[in-house]
């Protein structure tokens, strides 16, 4: 067997970690959105949650709503566009801006998901959090206020400049003796 690169990486593969963890919810959250019957991925959920409000939304306000690229939004849109799902309108006086709608039959999936798939989906994702060392999304949370605060970017600029000289040493060895106390937990 393969050792986990990713899990042995620790900090240092955070982003492929998580990125890995959220394809994997995705993936199992749509197979169980298929064997309710609703012909939608998971990964697009988010958009029609999102558009499911009177007006809808810009494109780029769908775009901020979710956290997604706007040209990942307009791939997505166009997906639920060949669905039948939502229509797409230019607003009159700027061509690029488009308005984006739930249509009648995406009403109704957003209906039946919101009382048949969501609730479900939340209570295993909840099940499958239950009982982890601290609270994960409060974890995620931080995590996500502090890059917002300083992305990782900077960050790594800064510690590559020689700003946390010293602190480093500390990080590392807290990294390296958090790594232990997780391998002695298993």
């Amino acid at each position: 067997m393969v050792d986990n690169v990713v899990e042995q990486l620790g900090h240092l593969a955070l982003g492929t970690r998580l990125k890995r963890i959220g394809e994997r919810l995705q993936a199992e959250t749509t197979r169980f959105i298929e064997a309710s019957g609703l012909p939608v991925p998971a990964s697009q959920f988010p958009l029609l949650a999102a558009l499911d409000r009177p007006g809808g939304l810009t494109v780029g306000e769908l775009a901020e709503a979710v956290g997604v690229s706007q040209p990942g939004v307009t791939r997505s849109v166009a997906r639920l566009a060949e669905l039948g799902l939502i229509t797409v309108t230019h607003e009159s006086a700027d061509r690029r801006r488009r308005s984006v709608r739930l249509t009648t039959a995406g009403d109704d999936v957003v209906a039946r998901a919101r009382a048949d798939v969501w609730p479900h989906v939340e209570a295993a994702v909840v099940e499958a959090c239950d009982g982890l060392d601290g609270a994960l999304l409060g974890q995620l949370a931080e995590l996500e206020a502090r890059l917002d605060r300083e992305p990782l970017d900077r960050r790594a600029a800064r510690d590559a400049a020689g700003h946390r000289v010293g602190r480093h040493e500390a990080t590392a060895h807290k990294a390296t003796a958090h790594r232990a106390a997780a391998e002695a937990a298993r």
